[in-house]
């Protein structure tokens, strides 16, 4: 339930993506540059991806028995790694969507997780087996999301 839960909130952005398309991209850091003259976050982390992650993941935690406040949590904390991951990545000068192994994992599933342990009592070992689990789904599944945004940003 955990693991899900971590995904779905990670992926829900990429959900957005494919169905709403090219619309409502404005992206969380307005364009603005940091001060090394990089983008804070840079164009793909958009308000859509925000929204629908903060909208989606607390039904899918209801619908998992789940509290509704501890949904909404996890997508916050997901949103939050993910955008903490970008500002990193930004300062290597990395662009926006490049791959970084670990570093695109970690942050974003290992926050969620301190909140589910705290709210559904995860062991230690059932922790690291989520955040594990998220980062081997999403290793394999990067390849294939790169794809799809490439097809959709040229069809």
């Amino acid at each position: 339930m955990a693991l899900l839960l971590v995904t779905w909130a990670n992926g829900a952005p990429l959900l957005a993506r494919l169905v709403l398309g090219d619309r409502w991209t404005r992206s969380v850091d307005g364009g603005r540059l940091f001060l090394d003259g990089q983008p804070w976050l840079g164009a793909s982390k958009t308000w859509r991806g925000w929204l629908a992650c903060l909208l989606t993941t607390p039904i899918l935690a209801v619908l998992l028995a789940v509290p509704l406040t501890v949904g909404l949590a996890v997508a916050l904390t997901a949103m939050l790694g993910d955008s903490a991951s970008s500002f990193i990545k930004r300062r290597l000068r990395l662009g926006a969507s490049q791959s970084a192994p670990l570093l695109d994992q970690i942050p974003e599933s290992l926050l969620p997780v301190l909140v589910l342990w705290g709210s559904l009592g995860l062991s230690a070992l059932e922790s690291l087996l989520v955040v594990g689990g998220f980062l081997l789904i999403d290793l394999a599944l990067t390849p294939m999301a790169s794809r799809i945004k490439g097809r959709h940003r040229h069809g």
